[in-house]
């Protein structure tokens, strides 16, 4: 979540399939975030095979509502608390902004997960 806010900050994510699905295939995209709980099972399918053809990490999340916080797509109130939040089925860091912890946990992430691939 922090790194996907932290590419906010400097415009770095690319929110929805379609404009995801454009940057998957022009491999622009460093890390793409999916919802599982998409109505559409294709979508899911067509995500995971341009992420894998494209060497592409993918990272998937139980419900569309928190991508669609974690991307912005809502409206925030006095207390702090997300409303009226957007589902996003969807969303690319083609730029992570600032480095931080959390970044580094995500890259340690894949790095152990290619070594127990090979």
């Amino acid at each position: 979540r922090e790194s996907v806010q932290n590419a906010l900050i400097v415009d770095g994510v690319t929110k929805g399939l379609r404009e995801s699905v454009k940057r998957l295939d022009k491999r622009e995209a460093l890390l793409c975030v999916l919802a599982e709980s998409t109505d559409e099972k294709n979508i899911v399918k067509l995500v995971e095979a341009l992420c894998r053809e494209h060497g592409i990490n993918l990272i998937k999340i139980d419900d569309a509502k928190k991508l669609g916080e974690w991307t912005g797509l809502c409206k925030i109130d006095k207390e702090g608390q997300a409303r009226k939040v957007v589902r996003c089925s969807c969303a690319v860091i083609h730029c992570f902004g600032a480095e931080s912890q959390a970044l580094d946990i995500i890259n340690d992430h894949f790095k152990h997960a290619v070594t127990a691939d090979a």
